[in-house]
């Protein structure tokens, strides 16, 4: 008999039929749903536009600066280190405090971080703000997951989840449009990317702005003010249940973080530096590698959607498991033409693959996630993940440099980034198969239903009970907050 870890791959026959047809839950949507999933998608777009700013001008960088790509890709690799602070940071803030007003104070950090890259004049400078802006930028993927998630129906979350991770794509498109296009046409050149960039953020962030509170965060709150604690009660709350969330969920943490490590190592290995490759190995104008780069999003865009709408039929780790595949299937097409069109096309149906995993994985950390820390723990997993990974485009530069292939009409050596990408890739891919495969998986999870972290018994997973049992929740208080409490009410009946 085959282990229960195969097995469960694809989910029981009443969780792929339960619920109403996607079509008709679309139609349900309320604007204010409708809003909050599109308002997370774009502040991970703007967040894709501001990171691939560097990628799309690694060539156009070392001119200005006079730096080989070893350095330059410095300035990738310290943003991703400390992506993690900020998701740290900024998921807290959302958990305690609510979606709209982190996220709304994380986008504008963002737009003036990324205007300030634009004004730089030194390679020192450059590095500051873009070590500073990582912080920022950690924050961003946390937040948008949980907004755009969890104020949508279970049945359309496989879809929205697909969707709202290819906003990834959709921000690297728009900045190599805006390279191709803009760049070469302003006197400013590569400044021109992040200044736009910045405009972009800002402009999420009014958005997020004039929208309302996440349905969840608004009933918290409600009872809440049944209850009468106050904010400093509240942090007591928060605190306890982190740490009932932590002794519960440790071994999740550990799993999640080595799932994501594994997730960034193929993105970014398969990303970051892919411009530098068509131009340096294959001999490529920027022109063809930036139009070469907008083919490959097109594939990702692509399988996000795909491959969100199919795990809501097959199950999460199933569909990962198939798109991974996929990846591996196209890895020599990839690397080994040399022809504009077969190289395009590998990196069409390599990003395919990539993406269409990846939009997964919203939807899979969060239902695999302590609900009440929805923003957290899929946010610092998915930062810690990319900070383990952080260096894959130095890694890729540097097994460039010494690992050489030739060229057509050019003598000298150049560095061979298609064999470094094809064996980072590959290898990767196995180790997500298998971090896939033996991973858990509740597709279909009403987190929606859960107490947030502000309440007695988030940290241990527990449903949101009525009004009615209000009385009932005081009694499994804990001593501090309780005693507390009944002596605020006390002295609040004494008269003045």
């Amino acid at each position: 008999m085959a282990p229960r870890f195969l097995t469960s791959l694809v989910p029981r026959r009443e969780q792929r039929e339960e619920g109403r047809p996607l079509l008709q839950v679309l139609r349900s949507l309320t604007w204010v749903q409708w809003g909050h999933f599109w308002s997370g998608w774009l502040a991970w777009t703007c967040d894709a536009v501001d990171f691939f700013s560097v990628s799309l001008s690694v060539t156009n960088l070392q001119n200005q600066f006079h730096k080989d790509t070893n350095h330059i890709t410095t300035a990738i690799t310290l943003t991703l280190l400390l992506r993690s602070a900020g998701a740290i940071i900024f998921g807290i803030l959302s958990d305690r405090y609510g979606r709209k007003w982190p996220l709304v104070v994380n986008l504008l950090l963002v737009a003036v971080l990324e205007l300030g890259s634009g004004f730089v004049q030194t390679f020192q400078q450059f590095l500051a703000v873009r070590s500073i802006f990582g912080i920022a930028m950690g924050g961003i993927w946390g937040l948008a997951a949980s907004t755009g998630l969890e104020n949508l129906p279970v049945e359309a979350r496989g879809l929205a989840s697909g969707v709202l991770q290819q906003g990834y794509a959709v921000g690297y498109l728009i900045a190599a449009v805006v390279n191709l296009f803009l760049v070469p046409e302003v006197s400013v050149g590569w400044r021109a990317l992040f200044w736009t960039s910045a405009g972009m953020s800002l402009f999420a962030a009014v958005i997020r702005m004039l929208l309302p509170e996440s349905e969840i965060f608004l009933r918290a709150k409600a009872a809440r003010a049944h209850t009468g604690h106050s904010t400093k009660s509240k942090t007591r709350i928060f605190l306890h249940e982190t740490k009932e969330m932590l002794k519960k969920h440790w071994l999740l943490c550990i799993y999640a973080v080595l799932l994501m490590t594994g997730f960034n190592f193929l993105s970014h290995g398969s990303q970051d530096l892919f411009p530098t490759y068509m131009q340096k190995s294959k001999g490529f104008s920027p022109h063809d590698a930036t139009v070469a780069t907008i083919i490959g999003n097109c594939g990702a865009i692509a399988g996000g959607g795909i491959a969100g709408w199919v795990s809501q039929y097959i199950g999460r780790r199933l569909t990962i498991v198939i798109f991974v595949c996929i990846i591996g299937a196209f890895i020599p097409l990839w690397i080994l033409p040399s022809t504009f069109g077969a190289l395009s096309a590998g990196a069409f149906f390599i990003q395919f693959g990539v993406q269409g995993a990846w939009g997964v994985i919203p939807i899979q950390l969060a239902e695999m996630s302590p609900p009440a820390f929805r923003a957290t723990f899929p946010g610092v997993a998915y930062q810690v993940g990319n900070m383990v990974s952080s260096a894959s485009a130095q890694i890729e530069a540097t097994g460039g440099n010494h690992l050489k292939t030739h060229i057509a009409g050019n003598p000298d050596p150049v560095p061979d980034y298609a064999t470094v990408q094809g064996i980072l890739i590959g290898v990767v891919s196995a180790f997500v198969l298998v971090v896939t495969i033996i991973g858990p998986e509740n597709h279909g999870s009403h987190f929606e239903k859960h107490k947030t972290a502000i309440e007695e018994g988030g940290g241990r997973d527990e449903i949101a009970e009525d009004d009615d049992d209000a009385e009932r929740r005081s009694e499994s208080r804990p001593d501090s907050i309780r005693v507390e409490d009944e002596k605020r009410s006390t002295d609040e009946k004494q008269p003045v």
